[in-house]
C-alpha cells in the first residue's frame, strides 16, 4: 500500500474538516478573484445581459426604483460572473476533496468531470439566454394592452435573468450526475430506462420551478432535458462497460 493510501485511510474526522476547510478557501478565493476580475468589464456585461430587453415586439423600459440600485446590481452580476468563471476551480476543488474516498479507477475521471461539467453549465446558461428568456419577454411583454407601458424594476430583471439562466445551467449537469453516479456504481443503464417514465414527470415538475408559469416556455425548457435524460443513459451505458471491459 502507498504512502498516499495510508494516509488518506488514516485521516481522522478532524482531518476531513480541515481539508474540506482548505478546499472552502481556496474556492472562495477563485470566486473573489472572479468577481474582482468581473467588476473590471461590469458595463460590456451589462450590455450583453440588457440586450434581451431590446429585441422585443414591445418596447421594455427599465428603471432603477432606488438609490443604491445600480451599485448594489453591478456587484451581484459581479458575484455571480465570478461563480461562472471560477466554476471549473469549484469543480476541481470538490473532486479533490472526495477523491480520496474513491478507487484508483475512479480518480482518473478528473480531468473529464471538470470540462464535462463546466462545458454542460455553460451549454445550460447560453440555452437560458438565447432561447428560454428572449421568448419569455417577448410572451410577458405583449400581455400588456395598449395602454400600459411595460415599466420593470432593473432588480426584478437581472433577479429574473440570473434565475433562468443559472436554472438552465443546473439543470444540464444531468448528464455529469450520470458520469459520476455511474463511476462509482450507484446508477445503471437498466435503473435509468425503467424509470424514464417518472423522470419525465420529474422534468416536467423542475421546468414549471425554472420557467416562468406558462406551459410554452415549461416545454422549451423540458424538451432538452429529455433529450439530456437519454444522452445520460448513453453516458451511463459507457462507464459501466470500460468498467467492466
Amino acid at each position: 500500500m502507498s504512502q498516499s493510501k495510508k494516509k488518506d485511510n488514516s485521516m481522522g474526522f478532524l482531518d476531513h474538516l480541515e481539508e474540506l476547510r482548505w478546499r472552502l478557501v481556496k474556492s472562495f478565493l477563485a470566486i473573489v478573484i472572479g468577481s474582482a476580475l468581473s467588476f473590471g468589464y461590469i458595463d460590456f456585461i451589462l450590455e450583453v445581459l440588457l440586450k434581451p430587453t431590446k429585441n422585443t415586439t414591445n418596447p421594455i423600459n427599465l428603471q432603477v426604483l432606488s438609490v443604491q440600485g445600480m451599485f448594489l446590481i453591478k456587484w451581484f452580476i459581479s458575484f455571480i460572473s465570478g461563480f461562472i468563471i471560477s466554476l471549473p476551480i469549484l469543480i476541481y476543488q470538490f473532486w479533490q476533496f472526495v477523491a480520496p474516498g474513491l478507487k484508483i479507477k475512479e480518480k482518473k475521471y478528473a480531468i473529464p468531470v471538470v470540462f464535462f461539467a463546466f462545458s454542460s453549465f455553460i451549454t445550460g446558461v447560453s440555452f437560458g439566454y438565447f432561447i428560454i428568456i428572449p421568448f419569455s419577454l417577448e410572451f410577458f411583454s405583449g400581455i400588456s394592452s395598449g395602454h400600459v407601458e411595460n415599466n420593470f424594476s432593473i432588480q426584478y430583471y437581472f433577479s429574473f435573468l440570473t434565475w433562468l439562466m443559472l436554472g438552465a445551467g443546473l439543470i444540464f449537469q444531468l448528464p455529469v450526475v450520470s458520469l459520476l453516479l455511474s463511476a462509482i456504481g450507484l446508477l445503471t443503464p437498466p435503473f435509468m430506462r425503467h424509470y424514464r417514465r417518472h423522470s419525465i414527470i420529474v422534468i416536467m415538475i423542475l421546468s414549471s420551478f425554472i420557467t416562468p408559469p406558462d406551459p410554452v416556455s415549461m416545454l422549451i425548457m423540458a424538451f432538452p432535458l429529455v433529450l439530456l435524460y437519454e444522452l445520460s443513459i448513453g453516458i451511463s451505458w459507457m462507464v459501466t462497460r470500460k468498467k467492466q471491459d
